[in-house]
């Protein structure tokens, strides 16, 4: 293990019980600071409505470290935003967010918007299909954010159970992460080869560093905040916590490879000499007639930065 990394995962890896909420409220009190929950949400009335309700009720009413839940809907088919306002959220959709720049699909999309549809000085992100969610996610991603004002950026690690034929394999999931994202960390970005879950969903920064970066709008954007944060504030500025376990739902390996792509896109288009990579991924389904190719666009937008955003709106006759 390369030096730096194993000085870092000494350094900045913590665990979820360092913190409780209302250590956390003090020193958020102390420091002035705001506090923004939002859940990136599509087709997710089954599970959006209990992570709502649990964080308001336990972050919001019963120990306010949280001043806002705002869940951001990609046009969902189902009742994914009446179930969330149902549960205390605020809803809002991704198409209404920057109208003058049009809006793109992918989860990337939803979270670039909502630093601009949101006011806390400290964000926290969380997948909307998570199962039996914990309110101990949101404050141990703040736990370093409000205790140590060097550091700038916390991704989640946990247990990932995978759910098969033949019941629970307890740390089967991540198979994008072991198979394209670590590699591609560990080859290319050495230093940030300490990350357990360098693509978990729950992660919590700075507005201050978020909005100097670009976001990927597709399912690159986990990978290239990381990439992008380390050269922008420096590895010590980033840490990790450990949440114990992750339960969620899965997608088929067909889907995860439309993920791969993507985040393979991300990738390329932060190391120089690569090239513009092609943005079609071939896969096959068996059918009664035989093999049957279909392809995908795995290519993926790049948002701008939010703050070259906000500065250009302020200009007369721009992005109308």
């Amino acid at each position: 293990m390369r030096p730096d990394v194993r000085r870092w995962l000494h350094h900045r890896t913590f665990t979820a019980e360092t913190w409780q909420a209302p250590e956390l409220l003090a020193a958020k009190r102390t420091r002035g600071s705001t506090v923004s929950v939002v859940l990136p949400a599509l087709d997710e009335e089954r599970t959006v409505g209990a992570i709502v309700a649990t964080i308001r009720e336990a972050l919001v009413e019963h120990c306010p470290l949280v001043d806002e839940v705002v869940v951001v809907d990609s046009g969902s088919g189902d009742r994914t935003a009446e179930v969330a306002a149902a549960a205390g959220a605020r809803v809002v959709h991704v198409e209404s967010v920057l109208p003058g720049q049009g809006s793109r699909p992918g989860k990337g999309e939803a979270l670039w918007k909502s630093l601009h549809a949101t006011s806390g000085e400290l964000l926290v992100f969380v997948d909307a299909d998570l199962v039996d969610f914990d309110p101990r996610f949101v404050v141990g991603l703040l736990g370093p954010l409000l205790t140590d004002p060097t550091v700038g950026y916390v991704k989640a690690l946990y247990d990932r159970p995978l759910t098969t034929t033949d019941g629970i394999v307890p740390s089967g999931g991540g198979r994008v992460t072991e198979l394209v994202a670590r590699p591609l960390l560990n080859a290319f970005w050495p230093e940030l080869a300490g990350f357990v879950q360098p693509l978990s969903g729950e992660y919590a920064g700075r507005r201050e560093l978020l909005e100097q970066v670009p976001f990927v709008s597709g399912y690159g954007v986990e990978l290239g905040l990381l990439v992008d944060l380390v050269a922008l504030a420096g590895l010590d500025a980033l840490a990790q916590v450990d949440l114990g376990t992750r339960q969620h739902t899965h997608q088929a390996d067909a889907a995860l490879g439309r993920m791969a792509g993507q985040i393979l896109q991300t990738a390329l288009a932060r190391w120089p000499g690569a090239g513009r990579p092609e943005s079609e991924l071939l896969q096959f389904l068996r059918t009664a007639d035989g093999l049957e190719g279909v392809s995908w666009d795995v290519g993926v937008v790049e948002r701008p930065p939010m703050r070259a955003v906000r500065a250009a709106d302020r200009r007369p006759g721009t992005w109308a």
